[in-house]
């Protein structure tokens, strides 16, 4: 049974608008690449939780990239739905039988890449260990409590040595990992829409650190939605 709290979320997944979560969306006709993440929530030791990954730091493109599991649609996946489910049984174990997906949020636009990317959500009714299953993949799996992502001590402003600059929040056992980019955007601006979000302070900036910038050279300013093109490899 879904529990309460998760109503607001349910209801986006029927009324919120590709606009009121980013600024891309896909163009009449589009034929690209098609791909999928998981936004499972979950009931954890800590409270209403959502699942996160970390990309292993030594990968060529983006090291240390904090997502929610997801990739590009295999041609034997049957739906977005399906692509998400494989891939976060791929990433972290996860048992697709217990999750139960309940809607998604509408289809996003990668342009640089000509992406289409489905945001899958989920509620884990019947909750199945989770861990690191490629290592050469992925760095670690956190279930990151969402009053920990509300909490306006946990904002930032995230800048990159280009420029660029992105909502973002501090997440883990020490609070010493970034979640920035397009899974910040999609949390920061979902909880705004639900009235989940607390008034914080985005003077409060956090360098991305040296592992996370991919050997990109400074100057070179990277597309708002870069770091997710990477993910979907």
């Amino acid at each position: 049974m879904r529990p309460d709290w998760l109503k607001p979320v349910i209801d986006a997944a029927a009324t919120i608008t590709a606009r009121e979560l980013t600024r891309f969306v896909p163009p009449a006709g589009f034929n690209g690449r098609q791909g999928a993440v998981l936004m499972l929530f979950g009931e954890g030791p800590q409270g209403p939780d959502v699942l996160l990954t970390e990309r292993a730091h030594h990968m060529r493109s983006h090291p240390g990239q904090v997502s929610f599991p997801g990739g590009g649609l295999d041609p034997g996946d049957a739906s977005p739905q399906a692509a998400a489910l494989r891939e976060a049984q791929e990433e972290t174990g996860l048992d697709p039988a217990g999750v139960d997906v309940f809607g998604t949020l509408p289809q996003l636009w990668l342009p640089p890449s000509n992406f289409a990317v489905t945001p899958v959500l989920g509620w884990w009714e019947r909750e199945s260990p989770v861990s690191v299953v490629d290592p050469d993949e992925v760095e670690s799996v956190h279930r990151t409590p969402i009053a920990e992502l509300i909490d306006p001590a946990h904002r930032i402003t995230v800048t990159h040595p280009s420029g660029y600059r992105s909502p973002g929040f501090l997440i883990g056992d020490g609070k010493d990992l970034i979640l920035w980019g397009f899974t910040a955007g999609i949390l920061s601006r979902l909880f705004d829409f639900i009235g989940w979000a607390q008034p914080w302070d985005a003077s409060v900036e956090r360098a991305l650190p040296g592992h996370m910038l991919g050997g990109r050279e400074p100057g070179v300013r990277p597309p708002p939605t870069i770091d997710f093109e990477d993910e979907l490899e």
